[in-house]
């Protein structure tokens, strides 16, 4: 069974639309590993517009399951991560002005930014996973940026779904089975949803973790936070 992440950006967004502390970001990511999360993941940006810099300090404080940094690597962020040892970062290569993560990274032509950057994390003991689409000649050159995962950007593949899922998940199979072949752990996040997540799952190969955010805080508002995220585990608990 692929591990659970949940995304909190969104609870920050709301919170952050009034000031003040409403709602509670540390208290729903405590709740969300009493529903059964594996995970909490955030992306600290530089505008703070939702995760402040401030969240990820007192986050640290109380996860207990697994905590997932994920961001552009400037400087400051580079510096927060090895100074706080989050057991997993996630290198995404958007640009700060972006509204969201949607584009992997040219590994390729930026391999030499990549290594060092990625064994400095490892060294610090923090597991790294790099945002990377479906091609397989980046996925390859992911391998020798020395990355122990690669997270797949999996927005082409909600976008497409309702339309034909046979061919939205093709590209993805095919990438999952590359990086088993090479020795690449595998995460995936972008858009993934109670309608597509099983299909996903039981389509790829050895998919360890997902991370999941505007979907499920929006089916919470539906269906409860406990609840959603027993739903969303639901779909990540079948035999393939």
């Amino acid at each position: 069974m692929s591990r659970l992440s949940v995304n909190i950006n969104k609870v920050a967004t709301i919170r952050n639309a009034r000031g003040g502390n409403t709602p509670n970001l540390v208290q729903v990511a405590k709740d969300c590993e009493r529903f059964g999360a594996e995970g909490i993941t955030i992306h600290p940006r530089p505008d703070e517009r939702h995760i402040r810099y401030q969240d990820v300090y007192d986050l640290k404080k109380v996860v207990k399951t697994e905590f997932n940094i994920e961001g552009y690597p400037n400087q400051k962020f580079i510096d927060l991560v090895l100074e706080l040892k989050p057991e997993q970062v996630t290198l995404v290569p958007d640009p700060p002005g972006v509204l969201t993560s949607n584009a992997g990274w040219d590994a390729i032509n930026k391999k030499d930014i990549l290594k060092p950057l990625i064994e400095t994390f490892k060294n610090a003991g923090i597991r790294v996973s790099i945002f990377m689409e479906t091609d397989l000649e980046q996925i390859k050159a992911a391998k020798e940026t020395g990355t122990d995962r690669i997270e797949l950007y999996t927005g082409p593949y909600a976008e497409t779904f309702s339309e034909n899922k046979s061919e939205a998940i093709l590209a993805f199979k095919q990438a999952s089975e590359l990086a088993a072949e090479l020795g690449l752990g595998l995460n995936a996040g972008h858009d993934l949803s109670l309608e597509n997540l099983k299909f996903f799952y039981q389509n790829t190969k050895d998919l360890l973790e997902v991370s999941i955010g505007h979907a499920l805080i929006s089916d919470a508002l539906y269906y409860g936070l406990e609840n959603t995220i027993q739903l969303y585990k639901r779909e990540l608990n079948w035999d393939k």
